[in-house]
């Protein structure tokens, strides 16, 4: 039985043409217009689609090795059928695959050889260096992790709910959920599904959030009544939790440079019933003076790589480069010097990245533990992709008395 058809066939090579080759075309954005516009698709379909573009975007550099050449418009179609043939997926022998030579596809993927670590891992040459240099020789072992798709997993809204009651809410919809050891908020979904159109998410009893995520509100140490702060607090994920996690009480102010942001997460803590947060832009550097020695905790999720998160966002390992990483690991520096003065003496701070690079992480801390030694070190936790989630680094570091 074929399980691609021609509809389906266009739908993913025009997603996959936006992705590639427009500027600020993000994979998950681009997937669900596609799938919003295409409301007829049974679920079994929509499923097929967001498999093999997502898995095409993975394994670019694998596939492009197979149909001997980059990716480029004219070449989506040779891409796909690569991979329908690697994979081993049933397709019907469509006009869009005229012209393309199978045989020399099929020749290669028989050889079973790849010249480079990179083509094997699907990963840019200069990226392969990078994590050879920084992590050594394990970094194979958390690249094959990276490659696998990432599960979906809901942190439950304690002020809404209890993990049983997600669990049960969930199955009126026919979809399976399960808890997971270790992590008291978390449940996995059992399969992929659409979770947002359920009661339980306009409800606000969810937000889908990975588990190594949810470790960071936790490590912050929050309590009930305590003002904290949320440098970079982007859509609000992690502001949410924090919220829950202080039941409502004291204040949390949420920070960004992108206002849009902030207005997303304005929307989520509506829906969450999260009314202890007050969202403020940073239109410029008196935003963050004014907050100097002001909070008990003060949560720094610094932008980074996002080398921990390839399972869930594929496309970002095309879109950054050696240059972008430079920049990123000099704005961590900047933020971290500037933001760490809105604790109180004896306050505590996160510094977290979603990372696997020690540049962005343990060396960024060593690096501002050294300029600042009325800071000390407090615990740090990594956690690698293989061990099952997303890669993610914390620092918990106190200011001293």
């Amino acid at each position: 039985m074929e399980l691609i058809h021609r509809n389906l066939l266009i739908g993913i090579h025009d997603a996959l043409q936006e992705t590639f080759f427009e500027k600020n075309k993000y994979a998950d954005k681009v997937i669900e217009r596609l799938l919003k516009s295409h409301k007829k698709w049974g679920s079994q379909d929509r499923a097929v689609v967001s498999e093999i573009f997502y898995n095409i975007i993975r394994w670019k550099k694998r596939i492009e090795y197979y149909i001997g050449e980059g990716a480029k418009p004219g070449n989506i179609y040779k891409m796909i059928l690569a991979y329908l043939l690697w994979s081993d997926t049933h397709y019907k022998k469509f006009e869009e695959f005229d012209g393309i030579k199978i045989a020399d596809i099929i020749t290669k993927l028989k050889k079973g050889y790849l010249p480079t670590k990179a083509i094997e891992h699907s990963i840019p040459e200069w990226l392969a260096e990078t994590l050879e240099k920084e992590i050594g020789p394990n970094w194979e072992r958390e690249m094959d992790a990276l490659n696998e798709q990432a599960p979906t997993i809901l942190r439950v809204n304690t002020l809404k709910a209890t993990k049983q009651d997600l669990i049960y809410e969930l199955e009126e919809n026919d979809i399976k959920s399960y808890p997971i050891n270790g992590y008291p908020d978390a449940v996995v979904l059992e399969e992929k599904r659409n979770v947002f159109i359920t009661e339980a998410f306009k409800k606000g009893m969810f937000e889908v959030q990975d588990a190594s995520s949810q470790l960071i509100g936790k490590f912050l140490g929050v309590k009930e009544g305590m003002r904290v702060v949320d440098a970079c607090a982007g859509a609000g994920g992690k502001t949410l939790h924090l919220s829950a996690l202080m039941k409502n009480k004291g204040q949390i102010i949420a920070l960004d440079i992108h206002a849009w942001k902030l207005a997303e997460l304005k929307r989520r803590a509506k829906r969450a019933g999260a009314h202890n947060i007050e969202v403020r832009p940073i239109e410029d550097s008196k935003v963050i003076k004014r907050l100097h020695n002001s909070a008990d905790r003060l949560l720094i999720d610094a932008p980074c790589s996002g080398l921990g998160v390839l399972k869930r966002n594929p496309d970002s390992k095309w879109k950054i480069d050696a240059e972008f990483i430079d920049r990123i690991r000099k704005e961590q520096e900047s933020i971290l010097q500037d933001y760490s003065k809105i604790i109180k003496k004896d306050g505590l701070m996160v510094y977290a990245t979603c990372s696997i690079l020690p540049s962005e992480n343990t060396l960024q801390t060593q690096k501002f533990l050294a300029n600042n030694p009325n800071y000390e070190l407090v615990e740090e936790q990594k956690i690698m992709p293989s061990e099952g989630f997303d890669g993610f680094y914390m620092a918990l570091i106190r200011r001293k008395a």
